[in-house]
């Protein structure tokens, strides 16, 4: 049986162990990337930010209370780091994002390729839709966070969370209908 990420981390800051470490980075690292390029708009800018939030996270910079799921907390880390970035920046207006998909051209049975374009489209389509519809429904459904996990992360109450997952899911819809994207792609 696998340890969770609280057992993993609690292990690492005992340890040290950079092996701890690396599970928790190849768990979180690419729906932490999503997340954050929710924020930044930019790929590579996106994929520093989830580095430096596993960097903070491996150097025990941030206390993890266990008020929330590891999970949680690290996208708050990630979070913080985006908004950080943003000020910095003083970039509000996104940039588009390269739209290759990673790994593309290998070669993949049908089922794959499928499921490959199936992504592919979601994430084009929650490009086009308002921020924190996109980034709610990043965290619910690709990710998987409960909504008060959810809330904690977006600082919104868990009401909101269920209101913006609802609109959310309606603009999603809407924008993949309009792309010409089957419907059932959007839930």
């Amino acid at each position: 049986m696998s340890m969770t990420d609280e057992e993993l981390y609690d292990r690492y800051l005992k340890r040290q162990d950079e092996a701890d470490i690396r599970v928790l980075f190849e768990r979180h690292k690419e729906g932490l990337l999503l997340f954050i390029n929710g924020f930044v708009h930019n790929l590579d800018d996106a994929e520093e930010l989830m580095i430096d939030s596993f960097a903070q996270v491996a150097a025990g910079r941030t206390l993890f209370s266990r008020r929330s799921a590891f999970k949680t907390w690290l996208f708050s880390i990630g979070k913080k780091q985006a908004l950080m970035h943003l000020r910095k920046m003083r970039k509000y207006e996104a940039a588009p994002i390269d739209e290759e998909t990673p790994g593309a051209e290998q070669e993949l049975p049908e089922l794959q390729i499928l499921q490959e374009e199936q992504k592919r489209q979601l994430y084009h389509g929650l490009k086009k839709i308002p921020a924190d519809y996109s980034r709610v429904l990043t965290l619910i459904y690709f990710e998987e966070m409960s909504h008060d996990e959810a809330a904690r992360v977006m600082g919104k109450s868990k009401k909101q969370i269920y209101h913006l997952v609802e609109r959310g899911k309606r603009a999603l819809r809407e924008t993949l209908e309009q792309e010409g994207f089957g419907a059932d792609i959007a839930g």
